[in-house]
């Protein structure tokens, strides 16, 4: 007998004969064998209608009372559901998610799970109930009976860290479409359904904006090893298996607030190549990486910064044993890049030997503003300067002098509370396709502060600030170029945020600036960031190159570029992001002749 949670969305418990079908599929899954818990959301639009309500009468309600009122969605799907059951002589009872015991922070229509005490609910499980539980909700405290929500993807969130506090055998999450896809169907048909992605994997695709899943439910199951299931609500299809790693006898307290850094990462073997004033021009990073990849030159971390005037920076990093052949084919290109229109002045190479790359990690650090800042002003008070940066949605990794290593490492390490990592065994990957799925992402803004301070402390206090305000920031790329401004180093920081946010970001940055010489702020919101993803990508030269090339060849000019092991970001330009997506599902093979419906 397996115990199993199951989780259905709105759409799949929309009317009432949803909400019977499903009861349908639940007495099979009992009959089969197993105890079952199942999460459910608010019938079909009804938060919406909720919210709408709420805004009649005040533009701007109080957030503990949209608690109550959007808890109460939930409360009707999981009544209605029980009654279902019932009908069909299954046993079943309905519970709220104070009463399966979820208690979370007192912060209204946002908390994050502290536990969960589950012995009531284990109890009807023993008498061969279904027990039905109210997504999106729980309890801020047994002593103030506060109900809180959990904001946006909640129901998900529920649903994983059921799983993880009973120690099921596995949480299923039903949905409108058959499982993952490899990008977003509405608009690639061709999309296609994976049998099999990893948490690491989703967590990347989840945050880049695939809706099938919630980064916090994900990071659940990455932390707890809790396997995941997505399947479809109207076929019995297997769906897509997201693998979690094995994890050992976790602690459920503090179930969501665990520490958002599990280790410092430390890389000594590293060596950078910089390639100053590039033509801002498609298909120029397509041919540097093309010729890169073809001497079978594996690189790490990429980053092109923004445009200063009609070029850019391009820098990456490689293991040491290959600066060599890098740093030939560079040498070899800078000079055909002076036949294009832009260039006014000649490409310049720059390469480092003696640096390092020092990362913290942790899924924990999904949606939690401040963990990149915190790292910057960490390293700044130790005297740290820091030469490039990579984010991703589990790791930041910032490239320093090597001199600095010793004291980067046990500062973070104290900063942080964890200790230095020891280095991974490189898993073989041969097997994994080089790029599992293509996101897009037209709802951020770019922000670029010109001529900042080349000086530790700098990026540092940009974006404590930001993180004070409750804004998340992404893509974080500092210019390899350095001007020399009446006698102070400075460089450029670009980075993005939520569209929404981009107005207070640069209210903010302002007063930040206005001492510094020549600083300005740019804000482009006509941007889009697509994204390629795939654990198969480490160890396998040319995907980098072959992503360009794809956007190269449809025209479309690249503005930024970042990095991590296993995903590609690039930032377009807005009306060209659809056609990036495309390009890149198309570059890799993801495509086939088999049209995913997508239910309205």
């Amino acid at each position: 007998m397996a115990l199993i949670v199951q989780k259905f969305g709105g759409t799949s418990v929309g009317t009432v004969e949803r909400i019977q079908a499903v009861a349908q599929r639940i007495k099979r899954t009992v009959q089969g064998g197993n105890s079952l818990v199942v999460v459910v959301s608010a019938m079909g639009k009804s938060t919406d209608v909720l919210v709408d309500l709420a805004q009649q009468i005040s533009p701007n309600p109080c957030r503990r009372e949209m608690d109550m009122l959007l808890s109460t969605g939930e409360q009707v799907s999981i009544a209605l559901l029980s009654l279902a059951l019932q009908e069909i002589d299954q046993p079943a009872i309905s519970l709220t998610g104070a009463q399966v015991g979820i208690v979370t922070e007192a912060e209204h229509s946002r908390a994050r799970i502290l536990e969960i005490r589950p012995d009531r609910l284990e109890h009807h499980l023993r008498e061969g109930k279904v027990v039905v539980v109210a997504g999106f909700q729980g309890i801020s405290s047994v002593e103030h009976l506060e109900i809180t929500t959990l904001g946006r993807g909640g129901s998900d969130t529920s649903a994983v860290a059921l799983a993880a506090a009973l120690k099921a055998d596995f949480c299923e999450i039903y949905t409108d479409v058959p499982g993952i896809l490899t990008t977003d169907p509405r608009l690639v048909p061709e999309a296609q359904l994976m049998a099999e992605i990893t948490c690491d994997e989703m967590l990347e695709l989840a945050s880049l904006g695939a809706k099938v899943l919630h980064p916090r439910a994900v990071e659940i199951a990455r932390n707890y090893g809790i396997p995941l299931v997505v399947r479809s609500s109207w076929s019995d299809e297997p769906g897509t298996k997201v693998v979690a790693p094995p994890v050992q006898n976790r602690s459920l307290v503090g179930l969501e607030i665990a520490k958002a850094v599990d280790g410092v990462e430390y890389d000594a073997d590293q060596a950078k190549v910089a390639l100053l004033r590039v033509p801002d021009r498609p298909g120029v990073a397509s041919k540097l990486f093309r010729d890169i990849a073809q001497q079978q030159v594996d690189i790490d971390l990429i980053i092109q910064s923004i445009h200063d005037g009609n070029s850019n920076d391009i820098a990456f990093t490689v293991v040491k044993d290959l600066l060599n052949t890098a740093e030939a084919v560079t040498s070899a290109i800078a000079p055909a890049l002076r036949s294009y229109p832009e260039a006014d002045q000649e490409a310049e190479i720059i390469v480092e030997k003696g640096i390092a790359k020092i990362a913290i990690a942790g899924a924990g650090m999904i949606g939690r503003p401040g963990i990149a800042a915190k790292m910057f002003k960490t390293l700044a008070d130790v005297g740290v300067n820091i030469e490039m940066i990579s984010t991703s949605e589990v790791k930041v990794s910032c490239v320093i002098d090597q001199r600095d290593a010793d004291r980067a490492i046990a500062a973070l390490s104290n900063a942080f509370g964890v200790t230095l990592s020891p280095p991974k065994n490189q898993t073989d990957t041969s097997h994994l396709p080089a790029v599992r799925g293509v996101a897009l992402d037209q709802d951020q803004a770019q922000i670029a502060i010109r001529h900042v301070p080349d000086r530790p402390g700098m990026a540092a206090q940009l974006f404590t600030a930001l993180a004070e305000a409750n804004i998340s920031v992404d893509m974080i790329i500092q210019s390899q170029r350095c001007r020399i401004n009446q006698g102070t180093p400075c460089r450029d920081i670009a980075f993005m945020v939520a569209e929404g946010d981009s107005s207070q970001a640069e209210a903010i940055l302002q007063p930040l600036i206005k001492d510094w010489l020549d600083a300005a702020i740019v804000v482009n919101k006509a941007i889009a960031k697509v994204s390629i993803v795939g654990s198969g990508m480490i160890g396998h030269p040319g995907v980098a190159a072959h992503f360009f090339a794809a956007l190269a060849q449809e025209n479309i000019n690249i503005e930024m570029i970042a990095t991590s092991e296993i995903k590609i970001s690039c930032v377009v330009p807005q009306d060209r992001g659809v056609d990036a997506l495309k390009a890149a599902h198309s570059a890799f093979n993801l495509a086939g002749t088999k049209t995913v419906t997508v239910p309205a």
